[in-house]
């Protein structure tokens, strides 16, 4: 896969390129705490994780920082937990879903009894503590990943036979889309408390394309992209009938052929720019930009409520030992000034001392002692980390101050 700035015009075809997997890569996800990591799911039934370098590729990629292994066939979706650093999700076609301690390389959770066919989409929940998947078989389901048992589910969530989507929103509810037994495309929205009738039932049109949603949990937007249609729907979620709200469409003339959704954090919120699409065409990628017009160049507090910020709640240790947190959140008063992003470190265990396979429950008994050798590990590694900071800040004063004295030299002979 081709990991660019963003910018305008044609790609070289030389351009470098991430291309360590041996089989297509099926999926792609952006680290939420760490802007220059990404992990990717491939045919080849493995996952890895990457680092990008700070200013980009020169060359191409060829060595992950981590590869996971675990899945026995195809890996079809990778989903980062929203608020624990170095957790990522994996579920691929053996109807598995792995969630791995990337920092580690280890798969701690393993839930491969719980889905009976294909898996079509997972979503974690605010704060990371459940996630929702949809299936084949047409059911929902609300699963704890920590405690291994389906909370809720839902069958026959849509009538119809072809695929579904499910997301968790900002207050616990889900929202799915899908078809009726009719072919008619739906939308609907959910309790997971009682998932007996939905809270609102929507049906929309009669196209095939799968509707994609996008979900903005600050605006409470819910944006429909279908595979293959020319346009996005966009509906606002309240709490009051008939609870989704149609806004309005954007329509282009060409189709798209999938979409990306920029993070908060890197809209223009000079501009009041509420989202930013990257639709994919045959032969390229073009920004889509919504936007609220407003008279005022003041900032805007309505549209730009804080926002999940890059930085962790909690370490992965802190999360499989059974903690939950809310994302952190930041302001987008003055723009988001992006910090120094840390180097991802994969402190490997001693294999010889490592239980076989992905922990089951009885495992989870031995979490104590796996977290405290995790978190002096992980001490090592920051240390690690100052000391090679403090070496460059020291190289970095030597060169100066060599600099410094040439300039000195340079002006004295300009002086005489």
């Amino acid at each position: 896969f081709l990991v660019s700035p963003l910018q305008t015009g044609r790609i070289d075809k030389s351009y470098p390129t991430v291309c360590g997997h041996t089989g297509p890569v099926l999926d792609i996800d952006w680290c939420p705490h760490n802007d220059q990591v990404i992990a990717s799911g491939s045919e080849d039934c493995t996952v890895m994780v990457w680092q990008i370098p700070e200013n980009g590729l020169t060359l191409s990629l060829t060595e992950p920082v981590v590869v996971l292994e675990g899945h026995s066939k195809r890996v079809g979706i990778v989903a980062w937990h929203p608020t624990a650093r170095n957790v990522l999700l994996s579920a691929g076609c053996d109807n598995a879903i792995i969630i791995w301690n990337v920092g580690t390389g280890e798969a701690l959770i393993n839930l491969d009894d719980m889905h009976v066919d294909m898996i079509y989409n997972v979503s974690w929940n605010r704060n990371g503590s459940l996630i929702c998947t949809a299936s084949k078989d047409k059911k929902v389901r609300v699963i704890d990943p920590r405690k291994q048992e389906i909370v809720a589910e839902k069958e026959k969530t849509h009538e119809g036979a072809r695929p579904m989507r499910a997301i968790f929103l900002a207050d616990g509810n889900i929202f799915t889309t899908g078809f009726s037994r009719m072919s008619e495309r739906q939308l609907a929205l959910w309790n997971p408390k009682n998932m007996e009738e939905p809270i609102a039932l929507h049906e929309m049109d009669t196209s095939n394309g799968v509707l994609l949603p996008f979900y903005d949990p600050d605006t409470n937007i819910i944006y429909l992209c279908g595979k293959g249609d020319s346009s996005i729907r966009y509906f606002e979620i309240t709490d009051e009938s008939p609870y989704v709200h149609y806004l309005n469409t954007f329509s282009s003339k060409e189709p798209q052929r999938g979409m990306g959704f920029m993070p908060k954090r890197g809209l223009d919120v000079n501009k009041c720019e509420i989202a930013r699409f990257f639709k994919l065409h045959e032969r390229k990628c073009e920004p889509i930009i919504m936007t609220v017009p407003r008279k005022s160049d003041l900032f805007q507090d309505d549209l730009y409520p804080d926002t999940a910020g890059p930085e962790a709640a909690l370490e992965a240790e802190e999360w499989f030992e059974g903690k939950n947190a809310d994302p952190l959140l930041i302001s987008l008063k003055h723009g988001y000034i992006p910090g120094k992003n840390r180097d991802l470190k994969v402190v490997k265990k001693n294999i010889l001392d490592n239980k076989p396979a992905a922990n089951k429950k009885s495992d989870l008994i031995n979490a104590p002692k796996k977290a405290a050798d995790a978190s002096n590990t992980q001490n090592e590694a920051k240390l690690d980390e100052i000391l090679k900071e403090l070496k460059s800040i020291k190289d970095t004063i030597t060169n100066q101050d060599e600099r410094i004295s040439k300039l000195e030299q340079q002006m004295a002979k300009i002086a005489d």
